[in-house]
């Protein structure tokens, strides 16, 4: 049984409070860490033959991360200060940290980063497996903000080159809306778009405060087609259903789209096109083939 003198000895369990100190106080400790371990000619900068400072000067990583110098300097002081996603990014970028080292600065900044990760923890070696074997069937792999994780040979020139597609662009609602190639392969757009929409309204709700969610919220709203069909407040749930592609390298392809969940919450999941008719199977071996054959 524990009396209050030790309870005063010892001091409370941690509080929220405490937590954000310590939180602090790591991250400013990572930060001086790796910026004295970068040599200046590893970002592009003369070392001179003045220089005291291991690594980098807190000025230079402020100029190269474009955030104010007394403001760094009082991140790496644990100085109790907001830090946008924009800046963490920017920092992650500046200091080189490998993705490991990235998701660390952003646990202890307490914030999500806006960047789908090119490695997922769902991304198991076992489902990259089972996607290459469902080839000629196009799979991937998604989260329920569309970002697609993973995907087998025969998805990735369903829609458009989805190697050419820079991992932080891989988001089935973002190329809906930016990307030519993938607009033009979907036969009926506007009816994807709208219910594209109204299910990442229903999911957002339990994420309304994540910069993640909130992040490509922004880049979406500066396509006015994009506005347009979310300021109609649409929500919808997950439903299986039949889509059509125009390929553009075998042609019309009809396909039933089928959502296999990775967990019991409606979070990742393996997306699977199964050709609806046997014209469209004889396409899709055609598509695999032209795939192997890169």
């Amino acid at each position: 049984m524990t009396t209050m003198a030790q309870e005063t000895a010892t001091g409370p369990a941690a509080t929220p409070q405490t937590a954000s100190t310590i939180r602090r106080h790591e991250l400013a400790a990572f930060l001086r860490h790796r910026r004295e371990h970068i040599a200046p000619e590893q970002v592009g900068l003369v070392r001179g033959t003045r220089r005291r400072t291991p690594g980098l000067r807190r000025e230079e990583v402020a100029q190269l991360a474009a955030v104010g110098v007394t403001w760094y300097t009082w991140l790496e002081q644990a100085r109790d200060i907001q830090v946008s996603v924009q800046v963490l990014d920017a920092l992650a970028r500046t200091l080189l940290l490998d993705p490991s080292e990235r998701a660390h600065l952003f646990r202890l900044a307490d914030a999500n980063d806006p960047r789908p990760a090119a490695e997922c923890p769902v991304v198991t070696p076992a489902l990259r497996a089972m996607l290459d074997q469902l080839d000629p069937i196009p799979a991937c792999l998604q989260n329920s903000r569309y970002d697609i994780l993973a995907y087998n040979r025969t998805y990735g020139m369903l829609l458009c080159d989805m190697d050419a597609v820079p991992p932080e662009d891989r988001n089935c609602m973002l190329l809906s809306y930016t990307h030519e190639e993938w607009r033009s392969s979907i036969v009926h757009l506007e009816k994807t778009q709208r219910l594209m929409a109204a299910r990442f309204r229903g999911s957002m709700a339990g994420h309304l405060a994540d910069p993640t969610w909130k992040t490509l919220l922004k880049r979406l709203r500066t396509s006015p087609e994009f506005c347009e069909v979310w300021d109609r407040h649409e929500v919808m749930g997950a439903t299986p259903r039949r889509k059509e592609f125009r390929n553009t390298h075998v042609g019309r392809i009809t396909v039933d789209h089928t959502d296999l969940w990775l967990g019991p919450a409606t979070g990742p999941r393996m997306v699977t096109y199964a050709p609806a008719d046997e014209e469209s199977r004889e396409r899709l071996e055609r598509l695999h083939a032209l795939a192997q054959a890169r």
